[in-house]
């Protein structure tokens, strides 16, 4: 992909809005500042810099450019933040020679080619038994499901035809160590990454049998974390943000059919367990979520897990109660309207389970343990004092236990958030050069400089001589992404700068003549006459140097 890309869209976005369209930003002086988008924090350490078109997360360690934001928020590698980005832009990607494309490059072209592959052997009976489900011909192209036909290995034979070799289409997960298919006789509902990339596949088995399983996704690859990515979130993404919540649902099926009734900001797990990664994906993009799995035992203990990661991630966590039975899949083609009811409907997770015991614990006493084991850890992680006691007053009101006893036990559980920590300044921790280095770039990106440049030029000269000073303009200000945002906070005004870059040039005197002198042990170890004396000359200037007030 061409360099140029990378200048064409810098030039177009603006880093404020970019960001800005994804976290609340204020102003702080010449900067933007918010609360993480990365982490849990109370205290705003997240800075944006219009100027150097930089950002700095202090609670996370994070910074960069757009590119580096947008790869952290939407969790795609490079290639995909720069399709987003291309796409806001409006600008045509310029692609270069496919001879210099990396595997990662290899693997998305074989991944559509496989899509492509499935979509084109979508028969008869695979397209009668979708219309049997409700799914519409439009929305089958939507999501480009497909048929992996009852073979052992026509996909292979296939993609060999096209010159991809053996061991790429392994990489990719599509055929097994063995050789064979690793879909075969399955619906294929491909899997994107949020910048509407194939990375992986999961199938639907058409004729059930007892040796294969119900639905099969590839494996873990290259491109593919099941712990990472979520079924449908390139095209949901923009509806959860808008809409300011999110619908999780199970399986592939529930969530083409909630997408196909309107439900446009459904996403869903793929069968496989919620993650506090994929808990944390759905966090930057909304604080809220409404959780809807299988009734059964394991829907339920899926539902109960994410639960647990949603509330201690501070998000507000509401669960959808389906009639017995019945999948959100089953509902929609039963009545949209019920779906729509059921998600306006839908309840906080701590009620739902006040509920639950309540209607099926019926002794006192192990009402109270299970209560105690199964609604408090939850109550236990929000945020909002007046939230605990609300939820505390229901359970005295449902079951007339002693509200002092409650708080008593609802104290003893012990909390497995770390205590947030403050974040802390690192000018101190840098070197005289380093901070100073920092300064300099700091002030050159500036249009009204807050001291004049080339008497800091003239500064650096006399302290480290031309040398240091080309040593410090060759380095670009990304370099100093972190120091550059802890010194603009630091160094209000420009009489506290002023009065520092005194103490900080003769800091870095101290610097180099001490390094000097080190390079003059090995010389002096030998007793050589003239690097005893330059030492000696060195280790005045020193104290000179520390002598000056």
């Amino acid at each position: 992909m061409s360099s140029s890309n990378v200048e064409r869209i810098k030039q177009r976005l603006d880093i404020v809005d970019v960001i800005g369209s994804y976290v609340k930003l204020d102003k702080a002086g010449r900067n933007y500042k918010a609360k993480s988008p990365f982490t849990n924090e109370k205290t705003p350490s997240f800075y944006v810099s219009p100027e150097r078109q930089l950002f700095y997360c202090f609670s996370s360690n994070k910074g960069g450019d757009i590119f580096t934001f947008v790869e952290e928020m939407e969790g795609v590698d490079f290639r995909g933040a720069m399709k987003i980005l291309a796409e806001r832009a409006g600008i045509i990607l310029e692609y270069e020679d496919p001879k210099k494309m990396d595997e990662r490059d290899r693997l998305y072209k074989l991944m559509e080619l496989a899509k492509e592959f499935y979509q084109s052997n979508l028969n008869e009976e695979s397209i009668d038994y979708l219309k049997g489900r409700g799914i519409t011909e439009k929305t089958i192209k939507e999501w480009s499901l497909g048929y992996s036909p009852n073979d052992w290995r026509v996909l292979k034979e296939y993609l060999l035809s096209k010159k991809i070799p053996e061991t790429l289409i392994k990489k990719a997960g599509l055929i097994k160590e063995t050789g064979y298919d690793t879909f075969r006789d399955r619906i294929t509902f491909p899997i994107f990454d949020a910048s509407g990339r194939v990375v992986a596949f999961s199938g639907r088995i058409l004729h059930p049998n007892d040796k294969a399983p119900k639905y099969l996704n590839s494996p873990d690859t290259l491109l593919f974390k099941k712990s990472d990515i979520l079924y449908g979130l390139h095209k949901a993404k923009t509806s959860i943000r808008r809409k300011d919540y999110s619908v999780l649902v199970e399986g592939q099926m529930d969530l083409v059919l909630s997408h196909q009734a309107g439900i446009d900001n459904t996403i869903a797990s793929s069968g496989t367990a919620i993650t506090e990664s994929h808990i944390r994906r759905i966090k930057q993009l909304s604080n809220r979520i409404i959780i809807s799995f299988d009734s059964d035992e394991a829907g339920f203990k899926a539902a109960n897990r994410t639960a647990k990661l949603g509330l201690s991630s501070g998000m507000e966590v509401k669960v959808v109660v389906l009639p017995d039975g019945k999948d959100p899949a089953d509902l929609i083609n039963e009545s949209i309207d019920k779906w729509r009811d059921a998600l306006k409907n839908s309840r906080h997770i701590i009620d739902f389970y006040i509920d639950k015991l309540l209607e099926k614990v019926k002794d006192k006493r192990n009402l109270a343990k299970e209560i105690s084991k199964n609604v408090l850890p939850y109550i236990s992680w929000l945020s909002s004092d007046i939230e605990k006691s609300h939820f505390v007053a229901r359970i005295v009101k449902e079951t007339g236990f002693r509200e002092d006893a409650i708080w008593e036990d609802l104290k003893k559980i012990e909390h497995q958030k770390e205590p947030e920590k403050e974040s802390e300044s690192h000018l101190s921790k840098e070197s005289p050069e380093e901070r100073i280095s920092a300064i300099y770039h700091w002030q050159n990106s500036l249009k009204d400089p807050l001291i004049d440049i080339k008497d800091f030029e003239k500064g650096l000269k006399e302290a480290g001589g031309e040398e240091l000073l080309e040593r410090i303009k060759k380095r670009s200000a990304q370099e100093f992404n972190k120091v550059l945002f802890e010194i603009e906070k630091y160094y209000g005004t420009k009489d506290i700068l002023k009065k520092d870059l005194v103490e900080l040039f003769k800091n870095l005197k101290i610097h180099i003549l001490s390094k000097k002198k080190e390079e003059l042990k090995p010389l002096i170890q030998k007793e050589d006459e003239g690097a005893i004396k330059e030492f000696d000359k060195l280790s005045r200037e020193i104290i000179q140097l520390k002598e000056q007030k």
